[in-house]
């Protein structure tokens, strides 16, 4: 469908001077999109100029509107010479292209240059206006929805979820083409910002066509990514989930809405949350019900529907008594029959949700992950990129097939990530092997009958921890037992997974961050000798990686582990790998057994005595960690575990034996005694400091917590008030004497240093807790090592939360403001201490630091005390999917944005430090600009997806290059909708946090 884009330019403020002589500037503005270019008139001699041009009017396709971005340049118009560049603002006008979306973008937008940053700010209005054309031929995907949540939006229910969308576009990089010799960095930069945005536009309406062909509506999950391969060029990738949505009609419905009358109202209360403890949605967000909403208590009977496989070769570990124990085999086998076939259909049965819609997962089977090393050549026909897309198809099969070993027809958190060093570029990806519920995946429900039966005789709670693969034919070793809930399927004694703790979960305790951190030299080598070295390498790491997981798991005290992700980055002369997840005691899973330390060396009395002593060590901070965890299962004694089958535990030792592969990780399981313990062989001085370093991980300071996944589990009660911070670490190595264990400890205390700050600089948020830390870690060049962080800290109730920890937290709290008090030479309680040079709202507690004896980086840019009754309309920025306390009302669409910044004053703009802190500043102030043009009051699903810095210290010159993107949502205060409960306010931009919403 054609359509008209109209544009006015309003005004500008805060311009720079551009002409010395007069102090001011004659600034005009250049309109352009697709090849027509339109001029404002210059106005002269101010800084704040005030066009108000008339309607530009430019007649489009609608591809054109989703592929190409609205370009407005700034300049500065100059009589005799040429016109010198202010700067430019890139305005996506796919928002204005859904139905229910909004349908004028106007606002303050920051004037971005590439080089000088943010100068000034330009008013522009923008609308567009589509003529309906239903031609089967268009090229076109307008009304698609696109959004980064990895659960289903918050305002919609799913009817079905269709499936896994991906596409990659390729071009070629415009930094080494042969006309960069001439032109000035700053053109350089700015093609290659428009090339990629241009990019991005194509992929997303790529994906939006393939969404139309299987009838869905929506993108859900939507993970874009760029792959800067030098001079083979440019790469922009996006995989995500399609799905059919429906609008939920009433905003203020709560209450999870029904699609049947009477028989299921009645039931209602089930689908709240029958367990007080787990992590789901406590008093205070009651949005997180709104997801879920479309499925009423009959859910509960499919998360557990399918008990285990071997149900219909053993039917003595059926479900209990009599004639439900003998159907079961036949329903379980429809139940199966009904979603191969709906997922037989799909080439990749990927889905990139973490979190699902109740029922709609019945079991795990463990994390699937596959790799591999591929060698970069020049893209020849940037049409057709048949290579890249051979490669992602081969390494997607092979996750599929791994799935279909562990029993499970489908994948869920599946994401894909690349490293790219020099011509070398390792492929990721990984996921959580599932069986889902045919229910959302087809338009047809499975049949009435079957329902009910599955629903009279199977548990809530423990279902999808029910083993998917067959006892007898296991694809690896692995040692179960029966299920700690309902004693009637058998469970692993550790599950790993990816994605979302499961709403209805049964928790024990709290959740808490595992950190698994591994590096690894390898010589400099040239092509195929170095992709040979690093294939190698990688099973090695990645065991190494698993091996630390697990050691960490069982030091916690805890069983399971939600949101794992791992990262695996090339550098010139090292690996690197980090793991993070979050760590829980699910009750359905056995009690882990200790880790037990066996040396094999000297047999002298002082060996003896130090392996004692870490033994020692070792058990002591296991019973530490439960307390502060607060894991205290119920004591169930060894018989009733076993009832269902005489001498379980006979059966499962047969076995028992050490687990090959690295794809399928259960447990290296050694029986010890009558409590299985972990054995630790020590062997070599490596396999010492690989328990010096288990047992050097701080534990948060007291009042604090963290994990990556959205929400904490065994934490309810959030207040409103929330705070996203970034935060960027640069350090060189001393490349002088480099073994592998000197980089582990560097690497080590850059990720502890790196949340020690974070700890200290939220201290006067205590109690609080850091959801969803994404770590990402990188190796711009040699010997640099970077660290990025994003993470959100919200607060929850004292009241309720301060029972336990209370003394800690009140003695922590009087040393910390003494100590502090000296150590800053500044009263904590200053609230205008957050970087007041910035002329827009500042950003997040930003530290970039070259590790230097001295931190002086560390308490510069310190993130100011939230102070109370702030009365700023800042865009909230949030990585999770909802915010506390609010109702997210309307999506406005997806923001995607890539920035470029260079500098040729390295030292004078405050070093690394100074440099990234401004820039990611900048990049939040435009963020927020767009977010505020179409309507909306924040950004939820928040996420940075690349932050590449690169540095020429001799020259004084640094690049860097940061792509991010998120939801732009409308939402209301729930305090709000009780006062206005009639209409609903879209105009509704109060202060949005309690606190004083400048760090944000």
């Amino acid at each position: 469908m054609p359509g008209k884009l109209k544009v006015k330019i309003v005004a500008g403020r805060h311009l720079p001077v551009m002409d010395r002589a007069s102090d001011l500037t004659d600034a005009f503005v250049e309109v352009k999109f697709g090849n027509t270019t339109f001029k404002t008139d210059v106005y002269l001699k101010s800084l704040n100029p005030q066009w108000n041009s008339e309607w530009f009017k430019f007649e489009v396709d609608d591809e054109d509107l989703q592929d190409e971005p609205l370009q407005i340049t700034v300049l500065d118009h100059d009589t005799y010479s040429a016109n010198d560049a202010i700067g430019k603002v890139y305005i996506d006008i796919d928002p204005l292209l859904y139905s229910e979306a909004a349908t004028v973008i106007s606002g303050w937008f920051p004037i971005y240059d590439t080089i000088h940053g943010i100068r000034g700010e330009i008013n522009v209005v923008v609308k567009v206006d589509l003529f309906n054309d239903l031609n089967r031929f268009r090229q076109s995907s307008c009304g698609v929805k696109f959004f980064c949540t990895t659960s289903i939006p918050k305002c919609y229910r799913a009817v079905i979820i269709h499936g896994f969308v991906e596409e990659l576009v390729v071009n070629e990089d415009p930094e080494y083409q042969w006309i960069d010799r001439i032109r000035t960095p700053r053109a350089s930069n700015e093609a290659r910002q428009r090339l990629i945005s241009l990019m991005s536009g194509e992929l997303q309406r790529k994906i939006g066509l393939k969404v139309l062909e299987m009838r869905g509506n929506a993108v859900v999950g939507y993970l874009q990514c760029f792959d800067l391969e030098g001079e083979s060029g440019l790469v922009v990738r996006a995989i995500g989930t399609a799905c059919t949505l429906d609008k939920l009609s009433s905003p203020a419905a709560f209450l999870p809405a029904c699609n049947s009358p009477s028989k299921e109202m009645k039931e209602i209360p089930f689908n709240e949350d029958p367990n007080p403890n787990t992590h789901s949605s406590g008093p205070s967000t009651p949005l997180k019900n709104q997801t879920y909403s479309f499925s009423p208590s009959k859910s509960y009977s499919r998360q557990s529907s399918s008990s285990d496989t071997d149900l219909s070769l053993t039917p003595k570990t059926g479900m209990g008594s009599g004639s439900a124990g003998k159907e079961g085999g036949p329903f379980k086998a429809l139940l199966r029959q009904q979603t191969q076939s709906a997922l037989e259909q799909r080439e990749f049965p990927f889905f990139t949700l973490t979190a699902f819609p109740p029922g709609f997962l019945v079991h795990v089977g463990g994390v699937v992950s596959a790799r591999s090393v591929k060698l970069l050549d020049r893209i020849h026909n940037p049409d057709e990129p048949e290579t890249r897309d051979a490669w992602w198809a081969e390494i997607r099969q092979e996750i599929k097939s791994h799935a279909k070993a562990l029993g499970c027809h489908a994948v869920v958190g599946y994401s894909e990530s690349t490293s790219i060093c020099e011509e070398v570029c390792i492929l990721s990806a990984s996921g959580t092997a599932a069986v889902l519920n045919p229910r959302f995946l087809q338009d047809g429900t499975v049949e009435g009958c079957l329902e009910q039966r599955l629903e009279e005789n199977l548990p809530a709670g423990c279902g999808f921890c029910h083993i998917p693969y067959d006892e007898l034919n296991m694809p690896f070793p692995a040692h179960l037992t029966y299920c700690y809930s309902c004693r009637k399927q058998k469970v692993p004694d550790v599950l790993f997974t990816t994605i979302d703790l499961p709403i209805d979960a049964i928790v024990i305790g709290k959740g808490c961050l595992i950190q698994a951190r591994l590096c690894r030299l390898k010589k400099k080598a040239q092509a195929e000798a170095n992709a040979t070295a690093i294939s190698n390498l990688l099973p090695f790491m990645e065991y190494e990686v698993h091996t630390q997981l697990m050691n960490k798991l069982k030091l916690k005290g805890m069983n399971a582990l939600f949101g794992l992700r791992i990262q695996i980055t090339v550098g010139e002369n090292m690996l690197m790998g980090l793991a993070s997840a979050t760590g829980v005691y699910l009750a359905a899973l056995p009690m882990p057994g200790g880790i037990q330390i066996a040396g094999k060396t000297p047999n002298d009395g002082s060996y003896e005595q130090h392996i004692s002593h870490m033994q020692k060590k070792i058990n002591d901070t296991i019973a530490k960690n439960k307390e502060l965890y607060e894991i205290n299962p119920p004591e169930i004694s060894e018989e009733i575990i076993g009832s269902p089958i005489p001498e379980p535990r006979q059966r499962s030792r047969l076995l028992r034996s050490q687990s090959e592969s690295s794809d399928e990780v259960m447990e290296l399981d050694l029986s010890h005694g009558k409590k299985d313990a972990f054995v630790l062989e020590i062997d070599d001085t490596d396999a010492m400091e690989d328990v010096h370093s288990l047992l050097t991980d701080v534990p948060p300071p007291s009042g604090f917590y963290s994990c990556n996944t959205e929400i904490m589990p065994g934490i309810n009660n959030w207040t409103s008030e929330i705070q996203m911070f970034t935060s960027v670490r640069v350090i060189r190595l001393s490349s002088l004497n480099l073994t592998n264990q000197a980089l582990n400890k560097n690497f080590n205390d850059l990720c502890e240093n790196l949340l020690k700050s974070l700890y200290f600089k939220l201290r006067s948020m205590i109690p609080c807790c850091l959801c969803h830390v994404n770590f990402t870690v990188s190796l711009p060049e040699d010997e640099l090592i970077q660290v990025t962080v994003t993470a959100v800290a919200i607060t929850f109730d004292k009241n309720q939360a301060l029972q336990t920890t209370k003394p800690h937290v009140e003695k922590s709290l009087q040393r910390a403001s003494t100590d502090n008090e000296e150590l800053l030479q500044f009263p904590l309680e200053l609230c205008s201490d957050s970087l007041p040079s910035h002329p827009f709202p500042p950003a997040k507690a930003v530290t970039v630091e070259k590790a230097s004896p001295m931190g002086e980086g560390n308490f510069r840019n310190r993130s100011a005390p939230p102070c109370t009754n702030s009365t700023v309309g800042v865009v909230k920025m949030t990585p999770l999917s909802f915010i506390p306390g609010a109702k997210i009302t309307k999506y406005l669409g997806i923001i995607n944005m890539f920035f470029i910044r260079e500098t040729t004053s390295l030292r004078e703009e405050g070093g690394v430090s100074g440099f990234l802190h401004a820039f990611i500043a900048e990049v939040f102030a435009m963020v927020r600009a767009h977010v505020a043009a179409l309507g909306g009051n924040a950004v939820v699903s928040y996420i940075m997806k690349q932050c590449v810095f690169m540095e020429n210290p001799n020259k004084n010159q640094a690049q860097c290059l940061i792509n991010v993107s998120g939801d732009a949502v409308i939402f209301v205060r729930e305090s709000d909708l009780e006062v206005v409960s009639a209409q609903q306010p879209t105009a509704n931009c109060q202060p949005l946090c309690t606190g004083g919403d400048v760090t944000t």
